[in-house]
């Protein structure tokens, strides 16, 4: 018989009392340009006190044929095996505030299931937000600052005006997340980042950082970015020796900034109803041109 919702994960014995923290989420696996979201939570990792206080059972939720672990060989025998997992950190943040940090592979099966068990804690922990960390391929230039966007299940969760029309894209575990605690009378949001497309397959620290700017604004989690933004200044540099180097890469650039400066000073929508996002293919074929260009010239 497979497992029930409530079986799925394993919360500790210990665990404070959390009424009106918030809960972030970044699931491995969809579509994450620049890696910002995973770079973001890495960070938060990183660099600020938190434990594991819940773990949910992958073994009912991965494929691990279609991704299959790494294990360690030393000379005579196995030595090791990173295990995937899917855990809620409780986390400290700059200023002492607790919150909840949800992070591991995006589950392959049982999404409902993953999403009922992730609701059962908001609602047993009283978390008041829960928040999705995400990066975007977007046709803009990495010489602009480059906005975060958000979506939410209520309109007074989001500021300033979307984007985006009517587009449909693939199903994912944070936006099903996300539907469904709205549906339940949670308050959810989804902080995007916009990352140049060009970049999409690359890490992009400055997406990471507008991530973590954002979610100050939007939930009062406090993040020092100080090493986050000496990666990005040494990530910034390289991007612009590169375009420096190709002619290509220059043209793409600046027309790309004329795009985004025209849709700065106009109410049209970067994508309008009908257009879809890139998939993982087509990025990574427009960045492989992009590369390609560069060493021809």
């Amino acid at each position: 018989m497979a497992a029930q919702p409530d079986d799925l994960v394993k919360v500790d014995s210990d665990v404070p009392e959390l009424s009106g923290a918030v809960l972030l989420h970044h699931f491995d696996g969809f579509v994450d340009a620049g890696s910002a979201g995973e770079t973001a939570v890495t960070h938060m990792l990183e660099t600020l006190e938190h434990r594991v206080i819940a773990r949910f059972d992958l073994d009912d939720l991965i494929d691990y044929r279609a991704r299959r672990p790494a294990m360690t060989y030393d000379t005579d025998r196995w030595i090791g095996y990173d295990a995937p997992e899917l855990v809620v950190h409780l986390v400290w943040d700059a200023e002492g505030t607790p919150f909840l940090l949800l992070t591991g592979p995006e589950p392959d099966r049982r999404w409902e299931a993953v999403v009922e068990a992730v609701r059962g804690l908001v609602e047993r922990w009283g978390v008041r937000l829960t928040v999705g960390l995400q990066g975007i391929p977007m046709s803009v230039p990495h010489t602009r600052d480059l906005p975060v966007i958000r979506h939410a299940t209520r309109p007074e969760l989001v500021d300033g005006k979307s984007p985006f029309a009517k587009v449909q894209v693939p199903g994912h575990l944070s936006a099903l997340l996300e539907y469904r605690l709205g549906q339940a009378r949670h308050d959810a949001v989804g902080l995007v980042a916009y990352v140049p497309h060009y970049l999409a397959q690359s890490t992009y620290p400055t997406a990471a950082i507008k991530l973590l700017e954002a979610l100050k604004d939007a939930a009062g989690v406090v993040v020092d970015t100080d090493a986050l933004r000496e990666s990005a200044a040494r990530a910034e540099a390289e991007i612009a020796r590169q375009v420096a180097e190709s002619s290509d890469a220059t043209q793409l650039v600046q027309a790309l900034e004329e795009q985004y400066d025209a849709f700065a000073r106009s109410p049209r929508t970067l994508l309008t109803e009908g257009e879809r996002l890139p998939s993982a293919d087509e990025l990574g074929a427009e960045l492989e041109r992009f590369l390609s260009e560069q060493s021809e010239d």
